[in-house]
């Protein structure tokens, strides 16, 4: 049987695979994705979206307990853990609905199966019914990433679980461990610690959220132990003995090894990206520590061959991916305005309570990188809406180059800034200078008073504090 001839073939269909077909079917090329799991990848069915769905379980729970607070009453206050799963769940299966909606709507051809590359410009997909030729003019990369595992600290689903098992908790933990405090950590730690789990977080680094600026690392250590949370720096998890109902956690801390004990762990020390079984080295396709080497605009320097998201490094963000899905898709169509995306200019959210969101330089890398800086705050305290809400910790910071006035970054702890974050991100974008935000007029009364007023205390013109 004679091989489907394609435009474009992207294997994987997460932020990055999806959108990069539908960008590219846009554009009028004929187009196919190769998805062996889930339309929708990782991020829709067990990362992004079903994580959200259950941490906003847990800040209505978390503010149920606070009623009393607002002049309201709400006695016998619990949570159904099965249902705040399939709550989750049922999110998650609506937005890869919703997915597959799309893609046919585009008029995307989907093949459900594992997809390799035997050679340039074809595609072999083992399905359900056998094996499936493609040829294609290019290829798209965008198989993602999955959970590291390291030797000793591997998952079994019953008491030390990655983010699925975590996804899909049988039982809810009453002392747990999670080891690792990036954003996958904390969320996850985040949502046990407000649900009741006595909560332990161990991080190899010198502070939690070590991406994060300084200051708000700091800030967020303080929050999660005012919240009752267990926060080791500085120390590894070395081992871990599993026993009928427990683990012993051998954790190593200021040159002296700990043991703690728990019924549940968590690992989220970072992932590895989906290389195997592609062929990728034959094809001559270069692979540096499980993730394709790509050059600004996801080439692979094989003719044809493209990488996008998570596969192809960091930062590991399904926004990121859905950027360069677009990007590689037009690039490919022959469009003359296609720009690499920029990595500072990409925004990172953590959706723990408080959240934490950031774009650009920190402090101590804009310094590094020798700029002479000036750097403003200001308190969630001092703002009328945050007191209003009930949300009065938090802090906004900003970094600007001295000379030029270039917003060099934007650091952000407490309610809602996952969503005030991408002000700016499009200032920044827009090569916004302070004078620019000076002038701006913000709504009152809004959380996004304090961006201003950050600004301003930048240049020590501050008002509200």
């Amino acid at each position: 049987m004679a091989a489907k001839s394609f435009d474009v073939v992207v294997i994987g269909s997460g932020p990055g695979g999806y959108v990069a077909a539908i960008r590219a079917a846009q554009l009028g090329l004929s187009t196919c994705v190769v998805e062996r799991e889930h339309l929708g990848g990782i991020c829709l069915n067990w990362g992004c979206i079903p994580t959200k769905a259950m941490l906003r379980s847990s800040e209505v729970f978390h503010l149920m307990h606070r009623a009393k607070e607002f002049g309201l009453k709400a006695d016998g206050i619990d949570y159904d853990l099965p249902a705040v799963v399939d709550r989750s769940r049922k999110i998650a299966g609506q937005l890869s609905g919703g997915v597959q909606h799309l893609l046919k709507k585009n008029k995307v051809t989907v093949i459900m199966g594992e997809g390799t590359i035997p050679s340039k410009g074809k595609v072999s997909v083992k399905t359900d019914k056998g094996t499936e030729e493609l040829a294609a003019k290019s290829i798209i990369l965008a198989t993602g990433a999955r959970a590291r595992e390291l030797p000793g600290l591997e998952a079994d689903g019953e008491l030390v679980w990655t983010y699925k098992a975590a996804l899909t908790p049988s039982r809810m933990p009453k002392k747990l461990l999670v080891i690792g405090s990036g954003a996958i950590g904390i969320e996850f730690a985040s949502f046990y610690n407000t649900l009741g789990a006595d909560t332990t977080v161990v991080e190899v680094m010198d502070r939690v959220l070590p991406v994060e600026d300084e200051e708000i690392s700091a800030f967020a250590k303080k929050s999660f132990e005012k919240q009752g949370m267990t926060i080791m720096q500085k120390a590894m998890v070395k081992q871990l003995d599993r026993a009928k109902g427990k683990v012993t956690a051998h954790i190593e801390v200021g040159g002296k090894v700990e043991k703690h004990e728990f019924d549940t762990v968590i690992s989220a020390v970072g992932i590895v990206g989906n290389v195997e079984g592609l062929n990728l080295e034959k094809l001559g396709v270069k692979v540096d520590r499980t993730h394709v080497v790509t050059d600004e605009f996801c080439r692979t320097g094989v003719e044809g061959i493209y990488a996008i998201g998570d596969i192809a490094g960091a930062p590991w963000l399904a926004h990121k991916a859905s950027h360069e899905g677009v990007m590689v898709a037009e690039l490919i169509a022959g469009k003359n305005d296609v720009h690499p995306i920029k990595p500072n200019s990409i925004a990172g959210c953590t959706y723990c309570h408080p959240q934490v969101a950031s774009v650009g330089l920190t402090e101590a890398a804009a310094k590094e990188a020798g700029h002479e800086i000036k750097v403003g705050k200001f308190p969630f305290i001092g703002n009328g809406k945050a007191i209003a809400l009930g949300e009065p910790e938090g802090m906004i910071k900003t970094v600007f180059d001295a000379k030029t006035g270039e917003l060099l970054g934007a650091h952000m702890i407490g309610a809602e800034v996952t969503e005030l974050i991408q002000g700016y991100v499009v200032g920044q974008a827009l090569e916004t200078t302070e004078e620019d935000l000076m002038h701006t007029v913000f709504p009152h009364p809004t959380l996004s008073e304090m961006m201003h007023e950050s600004v301003l205390d930048a240049y020590d013109r501050v008002i509200h504090m």
